[in-house]
């Protein structure tokens, strides 16, 4: 079995406490057409240098029901600017238009076998797997982009046409598994195309 969630997989479940004081689970979401579950952290410079640009994304497909969720997995003792406080500042600080929820046991990342951050899965109105990967192709810089790979997608999605895409290799910085160093991914993840 694959360690990434599988195209046409269903959206595994979670309840997790978010920055906004409430606890939210896959149920809560029901209510959105489209939902985009990645997996981000504080530190990272390719979600650092991203994140305005997944801010536009969340921004213009939130009035056709797209829903975006960010979860952020990483072990506050790989990087202890991770931990949950930090998580609050940052999003009272810069407002992403997102829940963004805590996973520290990690077993939400694991479920949907989260590679980097950040790593972006795409789901239908049934809750399967569409997408998987990147949101673009040089998140750390992305003066630099020549495509934006999840707007790509969410443009075909939301039209019922067919998507460009449905693997791409996320890039970013490992995801900080707890009492590994911090370059170590699990030996069955590996690249998805």
């Amino acid at each position: 079995m694959a360690f990434t969630l599988e195209i046409g997989q269903k959206a595994p479940k979670f309840n997790l406490p978010a920055t906004d004081g409430k606890r939210y689970g896959l149920e809560d979401l029901s209510n959105h057409s489209y939902l985009v579950v990645f997996f981000t952290c504080n530190h990272c410079p390719y979600v650092i240098g991203s994140d305005e640009l997944t801010r536009q994304s969340a921004l213009k497909y939130a009035p056709l029901g797209v829903k975006f969720v960010g979860i952020n997995s990483n072990s506050k003792n790989t990087n202890a600017d991770d931990d949950f406080g930090s998580m609050q500042k940052r999003m009272a600080d810069l407002k992403f238009p997102w829940v963004y929820l805590h996973d520290e046991s990690q077993e939400v990342a694991v479920s949907y076998g989260a590679l980097r951050t950040p790593h972006f899965y795409v789901f239908n109105q049934k809750r399967e797997l569409v997408y998987t990967g990147r949101g673009v192709d040089t998140p750390r810089d992305t003066s630099k982009m020549t495509e934006n790979t999840l707007d790509l997608v969410l443009e075909a999605l939301t039209s019922n046409k067919p998507l460009p895409f449905s693997k791409t290799n996320p890039i970013g910085c490992n995801v900080k598994w707890d009492g590994k160093d911090k370059h170590w991914m699990p030996a069955d993840a590996c690249d998805l195309v």
